[in-house]
């Protein structure tokens, strides 16, 4: 079925037929006879054209009409005999009062005269029009920002070191070499086991599994030697934001006495130290700055998250600071509080180092089947909250773990239903400050 369509002439072939492409875009879409554009044609005109598209292409079948590109826009001249002023009379308004019928409140009569035909308003018991309306509710500012910290990156080291080692290995030692970056020399065992096993269904001979295993004792040693040095290279290019757990785990690894035996990572090794020990004193600073200053402005459920993450296990939390963030949980856990509330600040209290040190006083005034939820859940960790809920820990059951962070979009389980894993318990919240 013919269609029209806006096109560009964009050059001349040989045979003098025109090029083509549709307005503005970038190649051309097929050729058009010349004698169908007319005389006149040429190239640069746009023109709207009636196509057919087939299994071949499109074909150009007739000139609708030329479009004419202006350059700047036409001007109308009017001259100064022309010109008629105009006058404007406004009907006066109404007086205020009138279109509502008066102060009486008895509504705008008809057309006819006769009375409003509205129905009239419902009075209050103090003679009010209408109703008083229901108080706004208090305007809540949003909570105090935070010093935002760089994220921390995750280690992903090249391969550079590790290619060249596998690169110097005859074609017999790389497949061994490979299964020993994968699993150790105990992968070696069991995929030498495995091919002994099928060979032995086939009547074929075994092969030597004391020969590989003694290959694979002898390349491991380069092989983890080029594999640290992959990871302790791209550490070491990023110091100020690698993630101190990468880090940590880079170190520990340098303690291995094949890493310790080559003299070319014994430098490395050296600094690696060094930096996690001054890389471990910055994040604790940062740590206890960015509990005391959530402390400070109220972000209660951001300190009990922050206390409970702390940059190294095992620290020992500041004495003030416990019996300042302890006394805001407290305060903070209030009857008038919404359940809402309350199940984020338990989640983050349940797993903060101040918790034996929270008492409350009373529940909130509403007690929602999410939070009672929880209360269950963390009673193990919170049996002084749990006891204000009328809820007894039980002994034989395991302790709760942290939730995890939940995409947007995921429905939470119904209370009392079989969670999978890696889905949040019911009462989930997540323990940031609003």
């Amino acid at each position: 079925m013919p269609r029209r369509l806006d096109v560009e002439l964009t050059s001349v072939r040989a045979d003098g037929s025109f090029t083509w492409k549709a307005a503005g875009a970038l190649l051309p879409k097929g050729v058009v006879n010349p004698a169908v554009l007319g005389s006149e044609a040429k190239v640069g005109d746009t023109l709207r054209v009636e196509i057919e598209t087939g299994v071949d292409g499109s074909t150009v079948l007739g000139v609708v009409a030329l479009r004419v590109r202006r350059d700047a826009p036409v001007l109308l001249q009017l001259s100064a005999s022309e010109f008629q002023p105009v006058t404007e009379t406004r009907a006066p308004r109404p007086a205020r009062g009138a279109a509502r019928g008066g102060r009486d409140g008895r509504g705008a009569r008809d057309a006819r005269g006769g009375r409003d035909t509205r129905p009239p308003r419902r009075r209050g018991p103090e003679g009010a029009d209408a109703p008083a309306r229901a108080p706004r509710r208090a305007f809540s500012p949003p909570p105090p920002e935070l010093p935002k910290r760089p994220a921390a990156r995750r280690l992903r080291p090249q391969r550079v070191h590790r290619d060249a080692a596998l690169a110097a290995l005859t074609p017999e030692q790389r497949p061994v070499a490979e299964r020993v970056l994968r699993g150790g020399i105990r992968a070696v065992r069991d995929a030498v086991k495995s091919q002994n096993a099928a060979l032995a269904r086939e009547g074929k001979p075994a092969v030597p599994a004391d020969g590989v295993v003694a290959m694979a004792g002898d390349l491991l040693p380069r092989l983890r030697v080029a594999e640290w040095l992959d990871r302790a290279e791209a550490a070491e290019a990023d110091l100020a934001r690698v993630d101190l757990r990468d880090l940590r785990a880079v170190v520990a690894a340098s303690d291995d006495p094949m890493i310790l035996r080559d003299e070319s990572t014994r430098a490395l090794a050296g600094r690696m130290r060094d930096a996690l020990a001054t890389r471990q004193q910055t994040e604790l600073e940062r740590w206890d700055e960015d509990v005391r200053a959530a402390v400070r402005v109220g972000r209660v459920a951001r300190a009990l998250q922050l206390a409970g993450e702390p940059p190294k296990a095992g620290l020992r939390f500041p004495a003030d600071l416990a019996e300042a963030l302890a006394g805001a949980a407290a305060a903070a856990l209030a009857p008038d509080v919404d359940p809402g509330r309350w199940i984020v600040l338990l989640e983050a209290l349940a797993f903060s180092p101040v918790r034996p040190a929270v008492r409350v006083g009373a529940p909130p005034a509403r007690v929602t089947d999410e939070l009672r939820a929880t209360v269950t859940r963390l009673a193990p960790l919170l049996p002084q909250v749990a006891a204000v809920f009328g809820i007894v820990a039980d002994p034989a059951a395991p302790m709760p773990r942290p939730l995890r962070q939940t995409r947007f979009g995921r429905r939470a389980p119904k209370p009392g239903a079989r969670r999978p894993a890696r889905t949040p318990q019911p009462g989930a919240a997540q323990p940031t400050d609003a």
